[in-house]
């Protein structure tokens, strides 16, 4: 595998969990939102991650470089929640509110998760750079 290949598999790693962490924040920060209708309530998005496979990347995937591609970004439509609070301004005409069901300490896990893989791909680019360097080193003898 080329030096280019790990800096492309590197770098579409850090780009991807840095959509992860992006999606996580977004949720957080939405956590407590509420709605006077189940189809207006925030609801929790999660990025879909895929290997990049195609003619090209098969003699990649040979050579062990497949960067990581983000898919796409979905909403997860099943994680709303209502309560009965008549006496919120936001509550429809039977007295109910809708808010999205985020869990905190899922995310809080996600976003730990996400932290460790970035950093792990940071690593990973520092030690290319270093072994780069060893090889120029080399030369200079």
């Amino acid at each position: 595998m080329s030096f280019n290949g790990i800096y492309e598999t590197s770098g579409s790693a850090m780009m991807a969990q840095t959509i992860r962490l992006n999606t996580i924040s977004s949720n957080l920060a939405n956590a407590d939102s509420i709605a006077s209708n189940p189809n207006d309530v925030y609801k929790p998005l999660k990025p879909v991650f895929s290997a990049v496979y195609n003619n090209m990347a098969a003699t990649q995937a040979e050579k062990g470089s497949v960067p990581v591609l983000v898919a796409d970004v979905i909403e997860l439509d099943n994680m709303v929640t209502s309560r009965y609070e008549p006496n919120n301004p936001l509550a429809d005409e039977k007295g109910f509110i809708y808010r999205s069901d985020v869990n905190v300490v899922n995310e809080m896990a996600d976003m730990m998760s996400s932290t460790r893989s970035f950093e792990a791909n940071v690593q990973v680019l520092t030690n290319v750079k270093s072994m780069q360097q060893s090889l120029m080193r080399l030369w200079e003898s």
